[in-house]
C-alpha cells in the first residue's frame, strides 16, 4: 500500500473518515453525502471520495490509524470529530448495528 497520508490535511482526513461512516452499513444515503459535502469544498470532496472509492475496508482502517498517528489532535478536536461522526450516522434518521460497531471502533481509535 502506498502511503498517501502524509499529504492529507486534517480536513481531508476528516472527510475520508466521514465517508467511511456513511458507507460502513453498505448503504450511503443522499443525506449522509450531502452532510459530508457541507463540511468541505467540492474539489476536496471529489479528491477524497475518489481515493476512498478505490480503497477496501481494511485499508481504510489502516489509513485512518496512520493519519491519526501522523497528526496531533487536541482533546477538543477529537471530541468535535466524534460529534461529526454521530451527525453522519444520524443524518438518515437510523443507526444500523454496523454503525454502532464502527462508533465503538472509532471511540477506541480516537480515545
Amino acid at each position: 500500500m502506498t502511503n498517501e497520508l502524509a499529504k492529507w490535511s486534517k480536513a481531508e482526513f476528516k472527510i475520508y473518515m466521514l465517508l467511511l461512516c456513511a458507507k460502513f452499513d453498505h448503504h450511503e444515503t443522499e443525506e449522509e453525502i450531502t452532510l459530508i459535502k457541507s463540511k468541505t469544498d467540492e474539489a476536496t470532496f471529489n479528491k477524497i471520495y475518489n481515493e476512498f472509492a478505490c480503497d477496501e475496508e481494511d485499508s481504510c482502517f489502516e489509513k485512518i490509524e496512520d493519519a491519526i498517528n501522523q497528526h496531533e489532535y487536541s482533546i477538543k478536536e477529537l471530541s468535535d470529530l466524534k460529534q461529526e461522526i454521530l451527525e453522519v450516522f444520524n443524518s438518515d434518521n437510523k443507526i444500523s448495528q454496523r454503525e454502532i460497531y464502527l462508533k465503538k471502533v472509532f471511540d477506541n481509535i480516537l480515545y
